[in-house]
């Protein structure tokens, strides 16, 4: 039988993969179900530096969340957060300023259980379920509002997540409506898949999540550059994860396949 675990909501289908648990086994999470895990066991397969570029991916986000801190921003607003693992977002920002606020967006049930869990007793972090791909339920959000002061400059989160929205739902229009609503000097962090270096590879990587949740759609350089549309580019401007703001980035061995950037809104 599949497994049901305390932290895994009633009514919740166990046998149906999806891309945030997903994502939990390859940074080496336990909140993730036997499906998830064949799926990603197929990615790496297909990817083998899967693991390396969800780590990758992962600090970039620590980095992103540190450079906002250093620009005086203290909230934030990430969307499609996925499972709470270690390093997370409020971890981060509430490191250097406990009074940092944080509101996680996710509509993945177990994303949406566990961090409300987590997160209980932090009365400056919190979730909701949304789904970022219908920005106005997100930025209408009673909960939203009440903790993100939107007078002054918040950071907005999107990472490894616009990889899973679909052209026809257009994000740059997505990422727009977010971007306009933001004050001036608020900074926005992206990350995006991309098949541009490693086609084959990439390519084997959408076929084993074409029938999960959450399909992926990569994009070129060219193509997540428009999403900064609107947006300054913060230096080095869009790169690899691992070259982003990253002192030791010399010393590693930076895999191609994710594209980050920071741009701050004027």
């Amino acid at each position: 039988m599949p497994e049901r675990a305390e932290w895994v909501p009633p009514n919740i289908d166990v046998e149906a993969p999806s891309a945030a648990r997903i994502y939990d086994f390859l940074l080496g999470g336990g909140h993730n179900f036997a499906i998830d895990r064949s799926v990603g066991q197929r990615v790496l397969e297909v990817q083998p530096q899967g693991r390396q570029i969800a780590t990758s991916n992962r600090a970039f986000l620590n980095r992103a969340v540190e450079y906002m801190m250093s620009q005086g921003i203290d909230q934030f607003l990430d969307l499609g957060s996925g499972i709470p693992t270690a390093g997370n977002v409020h971890e981060v920002a509430q490191r250097t300023n406990p009074d940092a606020r944080v509101v996680y967006v996710d509509y993945d049930p177990v994303a949406v259980a566990h961090s409300r869990l987590l997160l209980r007793d932090n009365p400056n972090a919190t979730v909701i379920d949304a789904d970022l791909r219908e920005p106005g339920n997100v930025l209408d959000s009673p909960v939203v509002r009440e903790v993100l002061d939107f007078t002054r400059p918040i950071g907005l989160l999107t990472v490894a997540i616009f990889h899973f929205v679909a052209d026809e739902r257009n994000p740059a229009a997505i990422l727009a409506r977010y971007r306009d609503e933001l004050p001036s000097g608020s900074l926005v962090a992206l990350s995006h898949l991309t098949a541009d270096q490693m086609p084959a590879e990439m390519a084997g990587v959408v076929e084993a999540m074409r029938n999960s949740r959450d399909p992926m759609y990569f994009r070129s350089f060219a193509e997540v550059s428009a999403l900064f549309a609107g947006l300054d580019l913060v230096e080095p401007g869009i790169v690899s994860a691992p070259a982003w703001r990253n002192p030791d980035w010399d010393d590693l061995a930076v895999q191609e396949g994710v594209y980050v950037g920071v741009g701050r809104k004027p």
